[in-house]
């Protein structure tokens, strides 16, 4: 067996000193770890300055805001896998301080175990040196003699679940299975995850590995929570009701000992009356509230957000996003398949009424300022530019290194006719999608390209608003992820239409882009939807939207409202929209094209903020 590489993933929240300890004790390991990750959880104390400057020299990703126990490990655990090749991802709490052989004696059983294992677990101590109760893993019913044999010979003990209170896992399984799951926030979280992991597969309690876990008191995850009991009673009822970690009959027997265990919660608690009601309002929200994906729930802690949903894309092959009735299509293509070929290609329209300057900075941003630059790009004059654009297109092919095609129309076409013929310009199946105005944040094609190879057929991002100084950023545009995107997409454009990336199959399957003024792309985004591919959008901004002078203005009128009639017909024959869909959109997206722009600019602000929009801290947006 290869020498693994191990990285240790640490998650901290405001408890710098016994962070110290616990980095101490990593670095004074028997077998060194190869690297150290610590995700802090927006300390309010000195935690951070604690990781930074510890002589470990662990990974810092410090999130803009705290995630929970769930939100801080499955950052870690993308960060050790995805930017540091992690062959073993190693986790635990702030406060949790290994023995100095406790990572030697998991490889060693790991070695010695005739077979593959998934994850391993330590013997966890309270200060004291008395056995935890919080961290007690569950053995594996139904093991076998020869289980229990192979186990015993590698000194360990099969099991069914285990704690992140020193927890190793293989790095495969962690491609297989995904992340924890972000919006348990805490408890329960790493039952549902390691139950996850094992149902397969062979998990193992060694108990020559030994942590310390200085938790406060000594105490059983029944001990009195208080207002927390509400996080383990809806996510049990997520876990009972939503995951599939669990067969039916471990259902049965570990619901019923979730239930005897509440019931000591009960008696035990000096404040019955704030443990019912946190208890009754999990329940509540347990039933009829599901997890969200973890990208929506990361939207805007920084860019581990997309470190998370890169192994979460690669975690299965996508799910189709369905809608209820589908709407015709005038070809067809095999949605969800991996792409061998990455190479991709940047479409960008161009016309008359574009700025010069701006044109010029947005080709910029996709060629020489991208971190994954394209293979090609294709720019689209629609009809003759004046003099300034002119120039800047004559002088593309000389700004980078990237080939350059400039597709000359001779008149103005429409948007729609300028992206077909793009795309028949374009020579790789991957099409990034950019306009004129617009700015691509250096990650954008790193971030998004992978997900369309992984699998997907449209990837979209949230986008960052700006008047003219593209460092004074506003509001953030944040889109729907997962299920979400189909929901959605029968109200409004489930994409920000200049971040898209999408596969050219894709689009030429349902018609391509077809001329409805100012509403092609929501059209083409409904029909691909109703066609079954695989979509996502990534809740960071990848993309500096510019609003500019005359935004909301745009978003009125006469014109929109005859597109937006003619849109919310079309989606109904097709049957995208039930009759009462669209009487709804009718009346209240087409009422918002006919109030005064100022009455619309804070209408759509408000609706943005509460779909999920937000604006930045000052501090981060000029940072």
């Amino acid at each position: 067996m290869s020498t693994p590489v191990v990285v240790a993933v640490v998650v901290s929240y405001n408890r710098a000193e016994l962070l110290r300890c616990a980095l101490d004790a990593l670095g004074d390991q028997s077998r060194p770890v190869d690297r150290v990750v610590v995700v802090d959880n927006a300390s309010t104390d000195d935690a951070l300055s604690v990781a930074r400057e510890h002589p470990t020299e662990p990974r810092v990703v410090a999130l803009a805001r705290n995630t929970g126990g769930a939100g801080g490990f499955a950052v870690g655990i993308a960060t050790a896998v995805t930017d540091d090749a992690a062959d073993l991802v190693w986790v635990m709490d702030d406060d949790t301080i290994p023995t100095p052989t406790a990572l030697a004696e998991l490889l060693a059983a790991r070695e010695a175990y005739a077979d593959d294992v998934v994850a391993l677990c330590s013997k966890v101590v309270w200060s004291d040196g008395s056995d935890h109760p919080m961290n007690t893993p569950r053995s594996r019913p139904g093991a076998s003699p020869v289980d229990l044999d192979r186990a015993r010979r590698a000194g360990a003990m099969p099991v069914r679940s285990m704690s992140f209170v020193s927890m190793m896992i293989d790095a495969e399984a962690v491609h297989r299975a995904g992340l924890p799951v972000t919006d348990y926030f805490i408890w329960n979280d790493d039952f549902e995850y390691s139950t996850r992991l094992l149902r397969d597969h062979v998990g193992l309690y060694v108990p020559g590995s030994v942590v310390e876990h200085r938790t406060k008191k000594l105490g059983a995850t029944d001990a009195d929570p208080g207002p927390r009991f509400y996080y383990e009673v809806r996510n049990k009822i997520w876990m009972f009701t939503r995951s599939d970690a669990l067969g039916v009959g471990e259902r049965v027997l570990y619901g019923g000992s979730t239930l005897r265990r509440w019931v000591r919660t009960v008696r035990r608690s000096q404040d019955r009356a704030t443990l019912a009601r946190a208890g009754l309002r999990g329940l509540w929200h347990g039933v009829v509230r599901g997890p969200r994906p973890d990208t929506e729930v990361l939207s805007g802690v920084g860019p581990a957000a997309l470190t998370v949903a890169r192994v979460e894309a690669g975690a299965s092959v996508p799910a189709p996003v369905h809608v209820d009735r589908i709407a015709a299509a005038p070809g067809s293509f095999v949605a969800g398949e991996p792409l061998a070929d990455r190479r991709f290609s940047v479409l960008l329209p161009v016309y008359r009424g574009d700025d010069a300057a701006h044109l010029e900075r947005a080709f910029r941003s996709v060629t020489t300022e991208q971190t994954l630059r394209p293979d090609e790009v294709v720019v689209v004059r629609d009809g003759p530019v004046g003099e300034e654009l002119a120039k800047v297109l004559d002088r593309m092919p000389g700004l980078t290194d990237v080939p350059v095609t400039v597709l000359p129309l001779p008149q103005n076409l429409g948007l729609a006719r300028a992206l077909e013929e793009g795309l028949a310009a374009c020579r790789h199946e991957i099409v990034a999608r950019a306009d004129a105005d617009d700015i691509s944040l250096p990650e954008r094609f790193a971030e998004q390209v992978p997900l369309v190879a992984s699998g997907y057929d449209i990837v979209g991002s949230a986008i960052w608003e700006f008047d003219e100084d593209e460092h004074d950023r506003g509001l953030v545009r944040v889109p729907p992820t997962g299920a979400g995107i189909a929901e959605a997409a029968r109200f409004r454009d489930p994409f920000n239409h200049p971040s898209v990336v999408y596969r050219r199959s894709a689009v030429a399957a349902v018609g391509g882009y077809q001329h409805l003024d100012l509403m092609e792309d929501y059209l083409l985004f409904a029909r691909m939807l109703a066609a079954g591919v695989h979509a996502e959008n990534i809740t960071e901004p990848l993309v500096l939207y510019r609003v500019g002078a005359g935004a909301y203005a745009r978003r009125g009128g006469r014109r929109l409202l005859a597109s937006e009639l003619a849109l919310q017909r079309t989606l109904h024959d097709e049957g995208f929209v039930s009759t009462p869909q669209m009487v709804r959109n009718v009346v209240v997206r087409a009422g918002y094209r006919l109030v005064p722009e100022r009455i619309r600019a804070v209408g759509y602000r408000a609706y943005t903020r509460r779909r999920g929009g937000y604006l930045p801290d000052l501090e981060e947006q000029n940072g």
